[in-house]
């Protein structure tokens, strides 16, 4: 039987970005299922008593430089966006929204969304350049819209959200083999070993 990774993620978070930049490959390097987890970073900050590391001035700073040269290494573009922190509630509603609704579209989507974030730095606290995002990438903003205020997907995200917590998430990116939390892009080794 083939393992798997759960990746449990929310859109707001740059490492959360970079880790899913390579996840794939790492999956199909070796032979391995990934399975896409949607999340509300949000809410798991405020069960954990866990907080970004930009609040913290000297690491924030840091982080930002660590982003760049993860970036770097992994060959794929980065920008930060100048609009961090963005609140992501409505765009995970979204995001779960279509995973439940149109998984044929979800991975399309996510992509639009993290490149509009970390790549074109996008300001996706706007609902108005949110319109415009998923229109210049084929998608209907009134239907993704209509997906954010459905009862069943709110109801999934904070299940999600829940579940994460459960098994010991405390922030993002998170990912699971075999039950083992592995946190953060800079541990993507360690998902390797585990899979390999």
């Amino acid at each position: 039987m083939s393992k798997r990774v759960e990746f449990f993620f929310d859109l707001g978070s740059p490492t959360t970005y970079l880790a899913y930049t390579q996840l794939p490959n790492i999956c199909e390097q070796t032979g391995s299922e990934l399975i896409y987890q949607p999340m509300l970073l949000g809410g798991v900050f405020k069960a954990t008593g866990n907080a970004s590391p930009v609040t913290i001035p000297a690491k924030g700073r840091y982080m930002f430089q660590d982003l760049n040269r993860y970036a770097k290494r992994y060959g794929v573009p980065f920008k930060l966006n100048p609009h961090f922190p963005i609140n992501t509630l409505m765009l995970m509603r979204a995001v779960t929204g279509m995973q439940l609704r149109h998984p044929e579209r979800f991975l399309a989507f996510v992509d639009c969304l993290f490149r509009a974030l970390w790549v074109d730095g996008q300001n996706l606290n706007d609902p108005a350049t949110v319109a415009q995002v998923l229109t210049q990438e084929g998608f209907d903003p009134n239907e993704v819209l209509a997906l954010t205020g459905d009862e069943t997907v709110k109801n999934a995200l904070k299940e999600k959200t829940e579940q994460a917590i459960q098994r010991g998430v405390f922030g993002a990116p998170s990912m699971f083999v075999d039950e083992q939390l592995y946190f953060g892009q800079d541990r993507l080794e360690f998902v390797v070993e585990a899979l390999s």
